[in-house]
């Protein structure tokens, strides 16, 4: 095989393996972000069941202060009930009594029913917060964990990089520039093998003088298809 040809097999098949570690970060980081998530959650709920308790505690407070009121006003009539000189006046004053009274049942029914959202809602509250520990005692260890992975996975780069950075002191500045050309649309397809007179790259037949100029592989040939490199593997050659 061509020299300048080995070189960009060569050359492609480090920068498949550099581009082979985004994935690896990726996945390493979603655990962390996952999980962090999750955390933000529960602590967003906690929030907002703070904020609904303190809503139903305001209705609460108006309903005690209104009940005051209709208590107050059960006593006064109490009081007017020996001042009362005419029947009109002591049916007018029986049916506020009336009307008071119910606002008293419902005021009182009311707060009940708020006292029991209330406390439902203090009860989901201390079991998200007990929730919230767990989760966040699991986010030390899954980001300790997600640090270990990725002090692997740049080291490991690394020394791809070390790798890439020799060759490319090597190459022939001439096809490193083809090269580049085609990795920008073919990624980490732009130098491909040969199989069965077939660019694997596009999978289309290349002619018969074409696959030969790829055996000899005295130069760099490109698929008349796609435009992607081919060589031959070396088991195959």
């Amino acid at each position: 095989m061509n020299q300048h040809l080995k070189q960009l097999v060569d050359l492609s098949s480090v920068d498949k393996d550099i581009d082979a570690f985004e994935p690896q970060i990726e996945e390493a980081n979603y655990k962390y972000e996952a999980a962090l998530a999750k955390t933000k959650s529960i602590e967003s709920d906690i929030e907002n069941l703070s904020n609904e308790i303190q809503a139903e505690e305001v209705k609460k407070s108006k309903n005690e202060l209104h009940l005051a009121e209709l208590s107050q006003k059960l006593e006064d009539n109490s009081k007017k009930s020996g001042e009362i000189k005419t029947e009109r006046e002591m049916k007018s004053l029986q049916l506020e009594e009336e009307i008071a009274k119910e606002q008293v049942t419902f005021a009182n029914e009311e707060i009940e029913r708020l006292e029991k959202i209330i406390e439902s809602k203090k009860e989901q509250t201390e079991a998200a917060k007990v929730t919230l520990v767990e989760l966040t005692a699991n986010l030390e260890n899954v980001k300790a964990d997600v640090d270990s992975k990725l002090a692997t996975i740049n080291k490991d780069r690394q020394d791809v990089f070390v790798q890439k950075e020799k060759l490319l002191a090597d190459i022939n500045q001439k096809g490193l520039a083809f090269y580049q050309k085609i990795r920008r649309w073919a990624k980490n397809t732009t130098v491909v093998p040969v199989e069965d007179q077939a660019c694997m790259g596009c999978h289309m037949v290349i002619s018969d003088k074409i696959y030969s100029d790829v055996i000899r592989g005295e130069d760099i040939t490109t698929c008349p298809h796609c435009g992607r490199i081919l060589y031959m593997k070396p088991n195959e050659e």
